[in-house]
């Protein structure tokens, strides 16, 4: 099912400032990531899927025209105001380990399987994207961030949008999006989005954590 076409121009594509201040290697080759490459292609034959029965537990148009309402309402809305209504959107899903959802240790899903059964932080992200794209904000102003969690230990995923030269940040884990230059806790280990990734480095002289 087709979401709200945009009604606001897509956002520039301006060089995008250094996320959380690392040295940023880009590389244009997506192989090293099909878990992300197989969400995506999943992703766009799920849009084009017949619709089954309005059940909580399977992928249907329901979902689909429940997402495509909410796009149309807030498609008007400013660039900043669109990132904070995802944002809490997205993060009324209850929070799904991947091993009790999928019985794997790590799966990303599709929006349609989000919406469905929920899911972890890489898979809040995706939908996000997923979302902000539908919205349309061009592929170079968004990415899912993989980071490591430096209060935790541990490794989490966020979304990562760029407007007007600022980054701010959409995390499952944080009501408010936030800009980037707020956060300390987070330190990138590498970024996607559908054109390419990057391999984030702690500036020389910057321990890691």
């Amino acid at each position: 099912m087709a979401v709200a076409s945009p009604t606001l121009p897509a956002v520039a594509a301006a060089p995008n400032p250094p996320l959380f201040g690392t040295n940023e290697i880009r590389k244009t080759s997506l192989k090293p990531f099909p878990k992300w490459t197989g969400t995506l292609e999943r992703f766009h034959l799920e849009k084009q899927a017949k619709a089954g029965e309005c059940k909580v537990t399977q992928t249907n148009k329901c979902h689909y025209k429940t997402w495509a309402n909410f796009t149309a309402k807030i498609s008007k809305l400013d660039r900043v105001t669109q990132l904070q209504k995802v944002n809490a959107f997205l993060n009324q899903a209850p929070y799904v380990a991947d091993p009790k959802n999928w019985g794997v240790k790590d799966y990303w899903a599709t929006p349609g399987q989000f919406f469905s059964k929920f899911g972890d932080c890489e898979d809040y992200a995706i939908a996000k994207f997923l979302t902000l794209r539908a919205l349309g904000f061009s592929g170079d102003a968004l990415r899912v961030v993989v980071v490591r969690d430096l209060n935790l230990k541990i490794g989490h995923a966020i979304l990562a949008a760029y407007v007007d030269g600022d980054i701010y940040i959409l995390d499952n884990q944080i009501k408010q999006v936030i800009k980037a230059q707020t956060i300390r806790h987070y330190r990138p280990i590498y970024s996607v989005n559908e054109d390419g990734w990057w391999l984030h480095k702690s500036p020389k002289g910057k321990k890691k954590a």
